[in-house]
């Protein structure tokens, strides 16, 4: 296995790492608070008290579904810059639409680590497919390969004859974009006779990667690892060789809370991805992903030392219609708050009698009437309509961070 990593910093001790980190807490809060966003967003809030991760975990969670009416009413990025629009290299635009800085200085989006783990090196020539016009998903990519010193072509999705062309031309060893366009470009590449046999190495993001497809990838000569990004932060999580996981950069820290929450939950555990980022221009605080991971036990064997998560699994927002009214996770969480002793609890939504109709699983270890009466109350207190509650044992309940299940058949 490689055993050559991208600096110091991805082999530190992880207490060395916690500390250090949360040393810079307090000036990145208190920067990001002369933005009126985030003075609204923090209001109350005293930066230089934030010195630990779990100071950190007592401040508001700021949900990324909220960024595009934020931005709307206070444009162009709701506040929450704090370099000003006009002093910035790029702006851009993702799906919502949420609007999105790109500051200056090398490797703004923290990708060259990524790239450097999936074997990206300098003078490496690099196809990246990933998407330029107006998003940041190829300006991403491509300040990463250009820190570690590659030259890029800036292909962009599509046009596979062209790109065809320019491979066999060019001859980049190395491919950015989803996984699913590698599998397009190599399928065409063959049907048309066309040599692609340069490609050697892919970092993916923006799509599944199945088994199935990276193995044959792999028996098509190309090994391919893949990393978790979002326009907010640049590049979040990645794969190395070791494909355990994938390993927490260095430029943010991760929590893993209850959906609907603020509250992290226990190694293991499934949850919704919060991100915190030291970015100077545009910094982001207890950022709620809505995408559902879990932490990892230990280190990962390719000796980098930061916190592993599962990689994507899933959506965090259940919110669900019932009886014409919403239920959000949140509000499921809260009357599991309110009853100590109970553990997961999970709320089931169904059709009875032409109905809908909703149950409450709780995981308790003494359960009682009294208690599901209790919880049952508080479940109509919360989200103003009624429900069964069903009290089983600790550890019967899918560890998988669905708060809602809505089992209603559709159509």
């Amino acid at each position: 296995m490689q055993n050559d990593h991208f600096d110091s910093l991805e082999t530190r001790p992880a207490t060395t790492r916690e500390r250090e980190q949360s040393a810079r807490l307090p000036e990145a809060i208190a920067r990001a608070m002369t933005a009126p966003g985030w003075s609204k967003q923090l209001a109350g809030v005293d930066a230089h008290s934030v010195t630990s991760r779990a100071a950190l975990a007592k401040l508001p969670i700021l949900r990324k579904s909220e960024l595009a009416a934020l931005q709307k009413a206070n444009p162009p990025f709701g506040g929450f810059n704090v370099t000003a629009a006009g002093g910035v290299k790029r702006l851009l635009l993702s799906p919502g639409p949420i609007f999105e800085p790109e500051g200056e200085g090398r490797d703004w989006w923290g990708a060259a680590r990524a790239l450097h783990a999936a074997g990206f090196r300098a003078g490496d020539i690099v196809l990246n497919t990933f998407a330029y016009h107006l998003t940041p998903g190829g300006f991403i990519m491509e300040s990463g390969a250009q820190a570690i010193g590659c030259a890029v072509i800036p292909a962009g999705p599509g046009n596979t004859e062209q790109q065809l062309e320019a491979i066999g031309h060019l001859k980049p060893s190395c491919y950015l974009g989803t996984p699913d366009y590698l599998k397009i470009l190599l399928d065409a590449a063959a049907k048309a006779g066309k040599d692609a046999s340069s490609i050697k190495r892919g970092l993916v993001s923006g799509a599944a990667l199945p088994a199935s497809l990276r193995n044959e990838l792999a028996g098509r000569g190309v090994a391919v690892l893949q990393c978790y990004a979002m326009a907010e932060f640049g590049v979040i999580a990645y794969e190395s060789e070791a494909r355990e996981g994938m390993i927490i950069n260095e430029h943010v820290m991760v929590e893993i809370v209850r959906p609907g929450t603020g509250d992290p939950v226990a190694d293991g555990e499934v949850g919704e991805v919060v991100v915190t980022s030291f970015n100077r221009d545009y910094p982001m605080i207890r950022l709620a992903t809505g995408d559902l991971s879990a932490v990892m036990a230990g280190t990962s064997p390719c000796g980098r030392t930061n916190m592993r998560i599962k990689g994507w699994m899933g959506r965090a927002d259940q919110t669900t219609k019932v009886k014409g009214m919403f239920v959000h996770p949140g509000e499921i969480a809260e009357v599991a708050r309110r009853h100590p002793s109970l553990g997961r609890v999970r709320l089931t939504v169904t059709r009875a009698g032409e109905q809908d109709a909703m149950t409450l699983s709780a995981e308790c270890a003494a359960p009682a009437p009294e208690l599901a009466e209790a919880v049952g109350a508080t479940l109509h207190a919360v989200t103003k309509l009624r429900g069964a509650v069903k009290l089983v044992a600790p550890g019967s309940l899918p560890n998988d961070g669905k708060v809602i299940a809505d089992e209603r058949p559709i159509g």
